[in-house]
């Protein structure tokens, strides 16, 4: 500014001193030449990695991939090449994004004002403790605490002043159980658990951490008494955990080294004893599992493959004693067994009297029962109420059903009655929690006291932030515990009693004529939720759900983002998305396919979108997409696509198929091979993925990857549509995956810089930083909304 004053002063002064100023302007136009801007500078240019032809033949069929040599995880030479590429890609990509960085700021700034303040998860009761994590200010990950339940109504703040300080005796009445910042400095910086339980006599906690180095999850026991860790067991490649004999036995499962469950242990806590062997399966397509009863009775033990399913019982009190088996069928089933005064319970969607069933039901025996075991219907099937879920405690049965495409929670009164071997559901007395309509996903809390009557509940809907909801049986009402009111940008958690936050109310009161509850806090008043139905090609009716800001829609205008998963028969998920909100703001609709693969109408719809089948996913999702242009709910030119993991593979084979409907695409940590991978596995794979995508040794299933496989249909000559490739070292789907259909959709399709194919790598699993996860989510808005514009 200085500099600039100055010039104007000196400016000044000399046009004072000139008497023939025209003159002089005159004289200085004439030889004047315009200063002429810089040329446009040239779109960067994406990488070409090298390619290396080598030829796979299975079943008479002979193919080649000339980008192989980036899964040669033990060719030195390759893995240099690799590196090389993947940085060239990492340039590529910021040069291409780089007129949005302001933009990704701006978003991600946007994007951090909305996560919730609340730094700690609501405790939860179990016997005389509350647990819950909390993050401690400027630290990473979070702590693990304790608090006696007894002094909850003293504890202050979790906030200010440091959580658990009672300002009444000067003590604090908290307990730290496992600070993960510490154990991110024992794990290389990094610091990531996958299972963890604490003992039923509240004494040890068992929990598995990530070692990066050697690629294996690490047994840690803690005496939570102590704060110190146990000298044993000590185990690596473990992947599941469960108590006995009241805590002082732990039996864990152990993985090979293809990260396979094989082999179940039992350590004695405080024993010199070496642990024992209780199960050995070494057959490659055999995984098993483990878990405890909600009660701790019993540790039931899970064994399964591609043909059978078996579930063993192991009596807590003397875990050497043997397992016993109680269940068993032909075919890969979903079983969970809990135990409840004297019965077995069995939740399973297995085939009855061998023929397949599209639905989830609940089987039960008494525990000492004659051989053979003899299973018993509890409930009536019923094509109203079809159970998705289930939980236990002792007083109560708790459901999670679908009534249409409607989700509902109900509990029913435990013991059922002596008088009847079988029940409808309906005769029982249902107590139904008042939930909002577009509830899209109910998940059962932690609910580890099965001598509790509150079940805790988190409720997902597509405008409704998650909610956590405890429910009291006993009495029918419910109380949200936590959830996040962005309107006055507050969250709503439960630390003291129950009368000091937040309504509390019954079945009755507070419920709309539809018996909805309107203490939700609901943001229908700003974003609309639609439900449509769309026949797919061959006349089956898809789910398609679209959200959109009831200011912003206009017919025909606006652009559109289609989710899509179609895999495992998983439920798509639409809940509520912070981040969504910025694409929400600025005229996007948000649209969820539910196609076939996927979970949301039972068995038969996953089995209808698998392995040969796996084309009517395809289809289903493309007849989404045609149905949002051609309803002018989306703009003809503005749709793009978003899929992770399974999902990817969706989204890229519906590019294949339809390029023209999409103009920009998502790609997140994407399974993109499925014809090279299923041949010749390079990171392990379960019979759920073989099971999901088909067998390449059967001549049907060869076929059919072939036919879906994104990699190998790109179209020739063809413009795609822009594609942002999210991948990452740690997924299990290697990066090589995303690496290799980046370069051959380069190599094959059209080039126009306004349509890039992108790759972005990230090192960390995002998930476990909530800022990285902005990071991550304003790249993708900002991606998607240069496309759209330019």
């Amino acid at each position: 500014m200085n500099n600039f004053l100055t010039t104007l002063r000196h400016n000044h002064r000399y046009l004072l001193r000139r008497p023939n100023l025209s003159f002089t302007i005159r004289f200085a136009s004439a030889h004047y030449k315009p200063h002429k801007p810089p040329p446009p500078q040239a779109p960067p240019t994406p990488p070409k990695p090298p390619q290396k032809p080598a030829t796979f033949t299975l079943h008479d069929h002979t193919w080649e991939d000339p980008y192989s040599w980036m899964s040669n995880l033990n060719d030195k030479v390759a893995m240099r090449h690799m590196d090389v590429y993947m940085e060239q890609e990492e340039k590529y990509t910021e040069a291409v994004l780089a007129d949005t960085d302001r933009l990704q700021s701006k978003l991600q700034s946007e994007m951090a004002s909305r996560m919730s303040s609340q730094l700690s998860t609501p405790p939860f009761r179990w016997g005389p403790w509350l647990y819950y994590r909390r993050v401690e200010e400027g630290k990473q990950y979070p702590v693990l605490c304790r608090r006696l339940a007894s002094l909850n109504e003293e504890f202050i703040s979790h906030k200010s002043p440091t959580g658990g300080f009672d300002f009444i005796s000067g003590k604090r009445i908290e307990q730290k159980l496992i600070d993960y910042n510490q154990e991110a400095e024992r794990f290389g910086g990094y610091a990531y658990e996958e299972v963890s339980e604490v003992s039923p006599d509240h004494r040890f906690i068992a929990y598995t951490m990530y070692d990066k180095d050697n690629d294996f999850f690490k047994l840690c026991v803690r005496d939570l008494n102590l704060g110190s860790l146990c000298s044993k067991p000590q185990a690596d490649w473990v992947c599941n955990v469960a108590w006995a004999k009241g805590g002082q036995a732990l039996l864990y499962v152990v993985t090979d080294q293809k990260k396979k469950p094989y082999r179940i242990y039992c350590s004695m806590l405080g024993s010199k004893d070496e642990d024992v062997i209780l199960l050995e399966e070494p057959e490659e397509n055999v995984h098993v599992n483990i878990r405890h009863t909600k009660d701790f009775n019993f540790v039931t033990v899970y064994v399964f493959s591609t043909t059978y399913s078996k579930v063993f019982l192991i009596n807590a009190a003397d875990p050497l004693s043997g397992l016993t088996l109680v269940w068993e069928c032909e075919a890969c089933a979903h079983c969970i067994i809990e135990h409840h005064q004297g019965y077995l319970y069995l939740f399973t969607n297995a085939n009855k009297e061998g023929n397949s069933v599209n639905y989830h039901y609940i089987l039960r025996s008494p525990l000492h029962s004659s051989s053979p075991r003899k299973w018993e219907n509890v409930f009536i099937d019923d094509n109203d109420l079809v159970i998705e879920d289930v939980d236990f405690c002792d007083s109560h049965l708790v459901l999670i059903v679908k009534e249409g495409e409607r989700f509902r929670l109900c509990s029913v009164a435990l013991p059922l009655p002596r008088n009847k071997d079988v029940f409808h559901l309906k005769e029982l007395g249902l107590h139904f929690l008042p939930l909002p309509e577009s509830v899209s996903q109910i998940s059962p809390g932690p609910n580890y006291d099965f001598y509790s009557p509150i079940m805790r509940f988190t409720i997902s809907s597509p405008v409704i932030p998650d909610a956590v909801v405890d429910y009291d049986l006993s009495n029918g009402k419910f109380e949200i515990i936590q959830q996040q009111n962005l309107l006055q940008e507050r969250t709503r958690v439960l630390y003291g009693t129950a009368s000091s936050v937040g309504p509390t109310m019954d079945k009755k009161s507070n419920s709309n004529k539809d018996g909805e509850s309107d203490s939700w806090n609901d943001l229908s008043e700003f974003y609309g939720c639609e439900n449509h139905q769309v026949v797919s090609s061959d006349g089956v009716k898809v789910g398609l759900t679209i959200v959109y800001s009831h200011k912003r829609k206009k017919e025909g205008e606006n652009p559109g983002l289609l989710h899509g998963h179609g895999a495992y028969g998983e439920l798509l998920d639409k809940k509520w998305c912070n981040e969504s909100k910025s694409l929400l703001d600025r005229g996007w609709i948000l649209a969820y396919a539910d196609v076939r693969g996927g979970g949301g109408r039972g068995k038969k719809w996953h089995e209808d979108g698998r392995s040969i089948k796996k084309g009517n996913s395809i289809n289903d999702y493309i007849s989404c997409a045609e149905f949002l242009i051609n309803n002018k709910i989306i703009h003809q030119n503005k749709l793009a696509g978003w899929g992770y993991s399974a999902g990817g593979l969706l989204i890229a084979s519906a590019i294949n198929f339809s390029p023209h409907l999409f103009r920009a695409a998502i790609l997140k940590v994407p399974f993109l091979d499925p014809s090279n991978t299923l041949v010749h596995p390079i990171l392990p794979l379960t019979p759920a993925d073989y099971e999901e995508f088909g067998y390449p040794g059967d001549i049907d299933d060869f076929k059919a990857i072939r036919r879906f496989c994104p990699y190998e249909n790109i179209q020739n000559g063809v413009l795609y549509p822009a594609v942002l490739v999210s991948s990452s070292f740690n997924t299990r789907f290697g990066v090589w995956e995303a690496a290799k259909w980046v370069a051959r959709v380069r190599e094959r399709t059209i080039y126009d810089p306004n349509h890039p194919i992108l790759l972005n790598l990230t090192t960390n699993l995002v998930e476990e930083n909530r800022y990285l996860q902005c990071k991550e989510s304003a790249l993708e808005a900002a991606f998607l909304l240069k496309i759209m514009e330019s």
